[in-house]
């Protein structure tokens, strides 16, 4: 069955079909999807699971912050979550938090409720869906030692509660039972001083402003930092800050971003950026014989 014979009729979310990927990741590159549901809350996700062919290829996006769709598309349902995004605090110190909620927002409210130790997520650019499925972290801090239980859906729909125990995690690695995607978690964070919570916020912000390129498209930090090195350092002492392919460029200001520098969408080529990503990757290797592993996903089907 084809992605256009799927009956979709009474999802209470929003369906595009042909949807161009370029306006739903942050590098705003990238080719067109299949079809584009956005739905409107946990409901209407299972729901949609229910409807779709088992063999449909998903594509799970938050804010598209960690991707690239290359230029000749997606081949399937692109699922985004941005609708499934509450956040309830059950307890004085654990609270519920859906994928779709954006990780600053997460950092925001766990500080005014007084709880501490969730500051780091304001720095990441993404969904706490995103973050559950790398083990997302900034500024020193990760996701998982914050997480007690996890709600995960299959492919048929079906929501399932798991502890965090069942699942094992490193740095930006996660394995478990995830079946489709998370779709929730429960982040227990010690009660503590807002203000202070407030103002390591508010600094944290003030740093990455001040050593990334946050004014331009680009996916965050491109490559992983292998153990006891940092990318950043790596590809800028290979020479590659300022290295372009096309509008995709290395920052000047942080050698692990990759910028787009189109001053108009058809400037911008996902073609592009791949290359940039594989030339920086096979430098290093050339040069100093790490090879660096991007944290980016990069799907789809080259143009």
């Amino acid at each position: 069955m084809s992605a256009s014979e799927v009956d979709l009729g009474g999802l209470r979310g929003e369906i595009r079909r042909n949807e161009p990927m370029s306006a739903h990741n942050s590098w705003r590159a990238g080719g067109r999807a299949d079809r584009y549901v956005r739905p409107a809350d946990i409901q209407d996700l299972c729901d949609l699971l229910q409807r779709l062919p088992n063999d449909e290829p998903l594509l799970w996006v938050g804010l598209g912050s960690n991707l690239l769709v290359r230029d000749g598309g997606f081949a399937g349902t692109v699922i985004a979550t941005q609708g499934v995004n509450a956040i309830e605090q059950v307890d004085h110190d654990r609270f519920r938090i859906e994928a779709g909620a954006a990780c600053n927002k997460v950092a925001r409210v766990t500080a005014k409720a007084g709880c501490v130790g969730a500051e780091f997520l304001a720095g990441i650019p993404g969904t706490m869906g995103g973050a559950l499925a790398m083990n997302a972290g900034a500024f020193g801090g990760e996701t998982w030692p914050l997480v007690s239980a996890v709600e995960t859906i299959d492919r048929d729909g079906k929501i399932h509660r798991r502890d965090a125990n069942a699942f094992r995690f490193g740095y930006r690695h996660v394995e478990g039972p995830m079946q489709a995607g998370f779709v929730a978690c429960e982040l227990t964070v010690p009660k503590g001083d807002t203000e202070a919570a407030q103002t390591t916020i508010r600094a944290l912000l003030a740093r990455r402003n001040a050593t990334q390129p946050t004014g331009l498209p680009s996916c965050g930090s491109v490559f992983r930092n292998p153990e006891g090195d940092h990318a950043a350092r790596l590809i800028e002492a290979a020479g590659l800050k300022g290295r372009c392919r096309g509008a995709a460029c290395v920052s000047e200001k942080h050698a692990n971003f990759i910028i787009n520098t189109a001053r108009v969408e058809d400037e911008a080529h996902a073609n592009d950026i791949e290359d940039l990503v594989i030339e920086v990757r096979d430098t290093v290797l050339a040069r100093f014989g790490v090879e660096l592993r991007p944290e980016v996903r990069i799907v789809g089907e080259r143009a």
